[in-house]
């Protein structure tokens, strides 16, 4: 797990592009899904193979990105059910359950200084 997230710029008519999207994962790329079956502003969860989630997300103008899928105030593993926003230019996603908000880049929560989620390197192929 690294906290640097490495994308590509895409335009819009990109986003859908096929690829395999990979993450950064025990020093390893990992492949999870078909870039084509993500759905800008919207997440999908990924089991990792030691158990844990990542929520992967494709904004609209087609980056994409992956935190971890746990809610650190809750436990609950819903990150990857918010909702996209951004904020000062920041993309973030907001948790399901009491609204705290993820920056999709450093996995920083943006309303308490004290929370994180961890944030998994991104490469499309």
């Amino acid at each position: 797990m690294t906290t640097e997230t490495i994308t590509t710029k895409t335009t819009a008519s990109e986003a859908t592009a096929s690829g395999t999207v990979r993450l950064s994962c025990a020093d390893a790329w990992l492949p999870v899904c078909d870039r084509s079956l993500l759905t800008p502003g919207r997440g999908v969860a990924v089991l990792l193979p030691d158990g844990d989630q990542a929520a992967l997300f494709m904004d609209r103008s087609g980056q994409v990105y992956a935190i971890g899928n746990r809610d650190p105030f809750t436990g609950a593993y819903v990150l990857a059910r918010g909702l996209l926003g951004s904020v000062g230019g920041r993309p973030f996603v907001a948790s399901p359950l009491l609204k705290q908000r993820f920056d999709l880049a450093t996995g920083a929560c943006l309303d308490d200084e004290g929370a994180a989620v961890p944030v998994f390197a991104v490469r499309t192929d």
